[in-house]
């Protein structure tokens, strides 16, 4: 029997809400690391397309001018199967930092992004027994006073990993802090992210927001995108 190649997979990651918000969230969006050369001319190709040479960002996706590309960023993300977006959302007030967190919302923060993470990478683990995966991540710089936040989301992570899953060699192969301007992929994760918490926070600040927002709840046959899934969703969850 031929043996399986590896998979390789390529997470882009942003977080929303952590200035004091009602809900704070983290975003991650995911493609097999070979798609990332397709994935960066598409969106290069759009870009053109549209005249759109600013950072991709959910705050200004406000914009009348652009709200074409918005919209076909939208359908783009939707359109191509390789592409999914994984986020969580927490409403700050029933966080128990105390009990759990040792009183330290920072701390509370590092940890639920940390699970969510895990938690997708034993999915898809799980999903693909008979390969080799491994997952390389990419972050916009972690909001936190400690400094090494970036380090100690990859050894938790590994190490987490490996004793639930039985395994020796650490899943996560890298994780690197990038500026969101140079990075397409964690701009799609600010975007995607934004409209989700822009939806859980009740904000609303322009028509084109909203018909944004709009345009993904139709895709996900939901009248607005205050809504749970289920775990095994795939593509937007």
């Amino acid at each position: 029997m031929k043996e399986k190649g590896k998979l390789i997979w390529h997470i882009a990651c942003d977080e929303s809400g952590i200035d004091g918000q009602r809900y704070y969230g983290f975003g991650s969006l995911w493609m097999k690391y070979q798609r990332r050369g397709d994935f960066a001319r598409d969106i290069r190709e759009l870009r053109e397309m549209y005249g759109y040479f600013d950072e991709i960002k959910w705050k200004k996706a406000h914009s009348k001018k652009y709200k074409n590309f918005y919209e076909d960023l939208t359908d783009y993300f939707f359109k191509q199967p390789w592409l999914a977006f994984h986020c969580i959302v927490f409403r700050k007030a029933i966080v128990d930092k105390e009990t759990y967190h040792n009183n330290d919302y920072d701390l509370a923060r590092r940890k639920h992004f940390t699970e969510l993470i895990q938690n997708k990478i034993e999915r898809v683990i799980k999903n693909h027994t008979d390969r080799d995966c491994t997952f390389r991540v990419e972050l916009d710089p972690i909001a936190s006073r400690y400094k090494k936040a970036d380090e100690a989301f990859h050894v938790i992570a590994n190490n987490t990993l490996k004793k639930k899953l039985s395994i020796q060699k650490p899943p996560i192969t890298s994780v690197v802090t990038k500026d969101s301007k140079n990075s397409a992929s964690i701009q799609i994760s600010d975007f995607l992210l934004g409209a989700v918490m822009s939806a859980w926070q009740g904000k609303v600040s322009s028509p084109a927001k909203i018909n944004v927002r709009k345009n993904i709840g139709r895709y996900l046959g939901w009248d607005d995108l205050v809504n749970d899934t289920y775990p095994y969703e795939r593509k937007f969850n």
